[in-house]
């Protein structure tokens, strides 16, 4: 059985069309009245106070000052956009983060979202299994890199003897 292509190859525009109808028809609509910027910067906040125990996150405030597009992009975007979509719980979120932060040495961040799994309920075993699981993919050096990075984070917030952490 052949099918009539156009001389690129491709099935006929008629054929296109149809296809690329059907697709939009399948994706759902957006909202009548789609969040502004402001919305979503201000859900982006929501988000953070969220994860950091109600407190603002000190790296995206310092960013405010000097990068104000920047850090209302992040809390926009990645806070308000992707980090409260629905589909996945606080902790697994937080998993999922730490393990691409580590995987890719971002180790900054990668402490930072630990640091909200925590809080989260992930216990300090948890992520060290995920610190195991990064030398699968990005190797020793990484995961290496991860788990120094790791028992900072976890010296920083245990109780030093005598006082508070």
């Amino acid at each position: 059985m052949t099918h009539a292509t156009d001389t690129l190859g491709r099935p006929p525009a008629r054929l296109r069309t149809l296809v690329a109808a059907g697709l939009l028809a399948a994706v759902p609509a957006m909202p009548a009245a789609a969040l502004t910027t402001e919305e979503r910067a201000k859900r982006g906040g929501e988000v953070i106070r969220s994860l950091n125990n109600s407190q603002p996150q000190p790296t995206l405030e310092r960013m405010r000052e000097e990068f104000p597009f920047l850090a209302e992009a992040t809390e926009a975007y990645a806070l308000g956009d992707v980090w409260s979509r629905p589909g996945l719980d606080t902790r697994t979120r937080q998993l999922a983060a730490v393990a691409a932060f580590a995987a890719i040495g971002e180790t900054a961040f990668m402490k930072i979202h630990a640091g909200y799994a925590l809080n989260a309920g992930v216990s300090e075993d948890e992520l060290k299994e995920i610190v195991y699981m990064v030398t699968v993919p990005a190797g020793f050096p990484r995961a290496i890199s991860a788990a120094r990075t790791l028992s900072e984070l976890f010296g920083e917030r245990r109780p030093s003897e005598g006082g508070t952490p």
